[in-house]
C-alpha cells in the first residue's frame, strides 16, 4: 500500500476556493483505479492547514495518478497557498490492527 499525505497551508481568504477544488477532484479520484482511500481535514491549531491523504493499491496506481489530469489540477492550487504543497509518500510494507493494541498492553486489553 501506498500513502500519500499532501500539506497545504492556504492563503485563508482563498480556502473556500481550495477546499470546492480538492473536493471536486476527490470525487473523481474515488473512481479511479486503486484508490482504495481518501480524506482531506485540517489540522486543529489552524483551520489553513489542510491535508490530503489518499491511500493507494499500488505504486503503479500512484503513478497513474500522478500523472493525470486531475493531479495536474491539484497542483494548480499553488497559488491559493502561503507555501509550495509539502508531498510525502509512503511505501507501507507491513500494517497491523487493533490485535497489536491487546498485544502491546498485554492483560489491561480486558480493561480497556
Amino acid at each position: 500500500m501506498i500513502i500519500v499525505r499532501i500539506c497545504m497551508n492556504v492563503i485563508p481568504e482563498k480556502q473556500k476556493e481550495l477546499v470546492q477544488t480538492l473536493l471536486s477532484v476527490m470525487g473523481s479520484m474515488q473512481k479511479e483505479q486503486g484508490c482504495l482511500s481518501y480524506s482531506l481535514f485540517c489540522t486543529i491549531e489552524d483551520n489553513n492547514l489542510l491535508n490530503l491523504l489518499v491511500e493507494w493499491q499500488t505504486r503503479k496506481h500512484l503513478d497513474h495518478h500522478l500523472r493525470s489530469k486531475m493531479f495536474g489540477v491539484l497542483l494548480g492550487t499553488k497559488s491559493l497557498l502561503n507555501e509550495p504543497h509539502a508531498i510525502h509518500i509512503y511505501t507501507v510494507h507491513r500494517s497491523e490492527g487493533m490485535e497489536a493494541v491487546h498485544t502491546a498492553r498485554g492483560k489491561e486489553r480486558n480493561r480497556a
